[in-house]
C-alpha cells in the first residue's frame, strides 16, 4: 500500500474489509478499490482515535450494530439523480395505463438519497392527474444516512437544473432564510413514499406486494452472479403477473433467463413460468 498515509493500511486490511462487506451486504469490491476503501473508512478511525486499519477492524469484530451500520454506510455508493435513465419513467407511465383505477404499488429497491422514488412519485402524479393518486411507493436502502436525506426531501437547487420548470413549480418549494439555495419536495409527494432500511441479503424482507413495478437499478453490479440470482428469486415473485422490473444500464441477467425476460432496454418481466413467492411475503405494501 502507499507510503505516507495518515493511518497504517495493508493489503491484508483491504482483504479483511472486502470479506466483511461481502458478508454484511453482498458487495463484491474490486481489487482496484483500495484507495476508495481507505478514504471512506478513514473517518471511522478518526472517530475512534485509532492509528491503523487493523485496530479498527479488530474493534469492528466486537462492535455493536451502530458501528456496523456506520461501516456499511461508509462503503455504500449512492450515485443518483432525478429522472436518471429517463426512458424508464416513460415506460412506467405507459405501464400504468394497464392498472386502471386500482391501487398501484411500486418498490424502489435502492432509493439512495430519494431522487429515484421521488421521480417515480412525480410520474404517478402526472399519469393520474392528481397529487394524491391511489398509489404508494416503498423506498428501501441499506444505508440509513441516505434514507434520512430521502425522508426529509430537501435538495440543493442545482440538483433540479435538468428538470422542467413545470415540474419544479408543481412538486417543489424553494427554501428561505437558512434554507436558501435549497428546495423541498411538497408534502403530497412525500406522503406517497415510505422509506425504510433493508439489506437485500437479509433472509426475510418482510415485504408482501404485489408490486406493479420494481426499480432495482445499479445495484446488482455490486453482487456476484450467484447472489444476483438469489435476490431475483426472492424479488420477482413480489411483482404482479405483468409487473415490470427496471435494471441499470450496465446490468444484464443472461445467467437468470429462467427467472427474468427482457422486453426492452433494461426493462424486464418475470419469465413465463411459475415463480413461487416465499411464504408470507405477498398481500400488502409491507409487513
Amino acid at each position: 500500500m502507499r507510503e505516507g498515509r495518515e493511518f497504517a493500511y495493508t493489503r491484508r486490511d483491504f482483504e479483511r474489509v472486502c470479506a466483511l462487506i461481502r458478508q454484511r451486504a453482498g458487495i463484491a469490491l474490486a481489487p482496484g478499490k483500495e484507495d476508495m476503501v481507505y478514504g471512506r473508512l478513514a473517518r471511522r478511525l478518526r472517530h475512534h482515535g485509532l492509528q491503523s486499519f487493523a485496530d479498527y477492524l479488530d474493534l469492528l469484530a466486537n462492535a455493536g450494530e451502530e458501528e456496523w451500520t456506520a461501516f456499511t454506510n461508509a462503503l455504500t455508493t449512492n450515485l443518483t439523480s432525478f429522472f436518471r435513465e429517463a426512458h424508464h419513467f416513460k415506460v412506467l407511465k405507459e405501464h400504468l395505463q394497464q392498472c386502471g383505477d386500482r391501487r398501484v404499488l411500486l418498490w424502489c429497491a435502492a432509493s439512495s438519497t430519494g431522487e429515484e422514488p421521488y421521480s417515480m412519485a412525480m410520474t404517478l402524479c402526472e399519469h393520474f392527474g392528481s397529487l394524491r393518486p391511489n398509489a404508494a411507493i416503498l423506498a428501501t436502502d441499506i444505508d440509513t444516512n441516505v434514507l434520512d436525506v430521502g425522508a426529509r426531501g430537501v435538495y440543493p437547487i442545482e440538483r433540479l437544473e435538468k428538470m422542467s420548470d413545470e415540474r419544479k413549480r408543481k412538486f417543489f418549494r424553494r427554501g428561505r432564510g437558512a434554507q436558501e439555495g435549497y428546495c423541498k419536495v411538497i408534502d403530497e409527494l412525500r406522503s406517497l413514499i415510505t422509506f425504510r432500511q433493508l439489506n437485500l441479503l437479509d433472509r426475510h424482507w418482510g415485504l408482501r406486494g404485489p408490486f406493479d413495478a420494481i426499480f432495482c437499478r445499479n445495484v446488482m453490479i455490486y453482487f456476484d452472479k450467484p447472489t444476483q440470482y438469489q435476490i431475483l428469486q426472492k424479488m420477482l415473485p413480489l411483482l404482479t403477473q405483468d409487473g415490470l422490473f427496471f435494471a441499470g444500464h450496465s446490468e444484464s441477467f443472461f445467467h437468470a433467463t429462467d427467472l427474468i425476460t427482457s422486453i426492452g432496454h433494461t426493462v424486464y418481466v418475470r419469465a413465463r413460468r411459475k415463480v413461487e413467492a416465499a411464504p408470507g411475503e405477498r398481500g400488502a405494501l409491507a409487513a
